[in-house]
């Protein structure tokens, strides 16, 4: 009778007709029986008969709103106590005393200052929403572990060589340590910073259990010969192997280090260790080496979908051309672009109609062999241009996807691309946009894909494991899309996927961060 009785209360009917016989009766008693068990017939019917709202880093219930009341007094504890208590009022206050304190730190470290004030003037609505996470962001901003090491060799006539082996542990927040590799005379410690800062960011907001890692050394593998990359990366990995391993850390390819590279560290690896693999999950696998070029396309795609556009027909200036320009020019054909370009220290080719599978496994022939420059591939082509223009930037595209160093994409150049007619630049290389180029492109409204954004797909492509598939990928790639694209226009800055990027990895790492205490 009671179960009978309370699912009548939950139908109008049913408490209109109570309701009325209360009044009748004139009995305070019924009418509060009537109030107490229309409340619990409600609360039971938003508990079972209609599924709660799910929780998102920006629900009221579940992130950055959470607590709302309880982190206004953190406004009232000083974020810094060096030299007396430092508040602050509002958020962009809050950013600049974090960007002053690394300068202060590391002043001499240009790279790793950009990368900081950049994200941090991202986050400031996140430290005026709640201001607790300034002082999560005060503690992100110090590597968990920065280790520096060098690197002796013997080169192909006997002399001893000598380099610097870097590796930054950023955050194991979400789970054990994992990032890019990258060789190249531009590697210093100031640029090992800067980009194991911002894969804080871009592995956090894959949705995936990732920490955040990053290293390499400053020898340049282009001139060396194979020999002496191999003697170079054993003794690299002999020193490296004290900090990584499965479940531990999980260096990938990165700028200047490919297949081949990853393969001599592999091999010394399992020289000094037995455990080389977790879970049948390879170490150091050199597999999927295509994954973050077509990650970089799959998002230019979303993109352009946003737009109502579609890369079909669209005319693509790439520079770069190692192995990610070049599987972003293969996944560009396949999606019906035109690339129209690439280039390397000698120059820059250029195919007025375009390249195509023929031509592009031309140059994939030449650019595997260590050392061979660009400039051969002219004698294999009977239409291609040789640095003619002078300039590759004054070739006119659609998109524009720098593939090769970091800061390729100044503010001359931001604006050089936008007076040709470019509609978007999509990064396919680490931080190859300067901050002052990002908000030109802002300003001329082109597209602009982050690299915190768009160079995920090897970090998604690891966690999905040997089943990972380019469908698999393109699904992942849509999803992260989405979700940077929501958390853009929550945070009042519709279509920036910079901000949006930097603020959705944040809150994902901060979150956990807010759980460990002091550490």
């Amino acid at each position: 009778d009671k179960i009978h009785f309370i699912k009548m209360l939950s139908t109008t009917k049913g408490a209109s007709m109570l309701g009325s016989f209360c009044r009748k009766t004139t009995s305070k008693s019924c009418q509060q029986q009537l109030k107490t068990s229309m409340t619990r017939s409600m609360a039971s019917k938003s508990s079972f008969g209609e599924p709660r709202k799910k929780k998102t880093l920006l629900t009221d219930d579940g992130g950055v709103h959470a607590n709302m009341q309880l982190s206004k007094s953190w406004k009232n504890k000083p974020l810094f106590r060096r030299q007396g208590d430092v508040r602050f009022k509002t958020g962009l206050e809050a950013a600049n005393l974090l960007v002053a304190e690394a300068r202060r730190r590391d002043d001499h470290e240009e790279e790793y200052i950009n990368s900081v004030e950049s994200t941090m003037h991202c986050l400031a609505p996140i430290f005026e929403r709640n201001p607790r996470y300034a002082f999560v962001a005060k503690q992100l901003m110090e590597p968990e572990r920065f280790v520096q090491f060098r690197v002796p060799w013997l080169d192909d006539t006997g002399v001893l060589r000598m380099n610097r082996g870097y590796r930054i542990q950023f955050s194991s927040s979400l789970g054990p340590y994992e990032g890019a590799l990258h060789f190249g005379y531009h590697v210093n410690s100031g640029s090992i910073k800067s980009l194991g800062f911002d894969s804080v960011f871009s592995n956090g907001l894959t949705g995936y259990n990732l920490g955040a890692a990053v290293g390499g050394s400053d020898i340049n593998p282009f001139d060396k010969s194979e020999a002496e990359i191999q003697r170079f990366c054993q003794s690299y990995m002999t020193e490296l192997v004290k900090y990584i391993g499965p479940d531990i850390d999980l260096p990938t390819m990165g700028m200047g280090v490919g297949e081949k590279e990853i393969g001599y560290l592999y091999g010394q690896y399992k020289r000094i260790n037995i455990k080389s693999s977790s879970g049948g999950r390879p170490f150091l696998s050199p597999s999927h080496a295509e994954a973050p070029g077509y990650g970089v396309v799959h998002y230019a795609k979303e993109m352009l979908a946003d737009k109502g556009d579609s890369l079909q027909g669209k005319r693509c200036l790439i520079i770069g051309a190692g192995k990610v320009a070049r599987s972003v020019a293969q996944k560009l054909l396949e999606l019906g672009a035109i690339p129209l370009t690439f280039s390397d220290s000698s120059g820059h080719v250029y195919e007025p109609d375009g390249i195509d599978e023929g031509k592009l496994k031309t140059i994939s022939k030449i650019k595997n062999e260590r050392g061979a420059l660009l400039g051969r591939y002219i004698i294999a082509s009977t239409t291609a241009q040789f640095n003619d223009p002078s300039s590759i930037l004054d070739i006119p595209c659609d998109l524009c996807f720098p593939c090769a160093a970091m800061n390729d994409i100044n503010d001359e150049a931001a604006t050089k691309l936008a007076d040709n007619g470019c509609i978007g630049v999509i990064e396919g290389g680490y931080s190859t946009v300067t901050p002052v180029a990002r908000k030109i492109l802002k300003k001329r409204g082109l597209m602009y894909g982050p690299h915190t954004l768009t160079m995920t797909g090897s970090s998604i492509v690891n966690a999905q494991g040997s089943r990972a598939t380019d469908e698999m990928l393109a699904e992942e790639v849509g999803r992260v899309y989405r979700g940077v694209k929501a958390t853009a226009q929550e945070f009042n800055a519709r279509g920036d996927l910079y901000k949006g990027a930097n603020i959705s990895g944040f809150l994902r790492v901060a979150n956990a961060m807010l759980n460990h205490g002091a550490v």
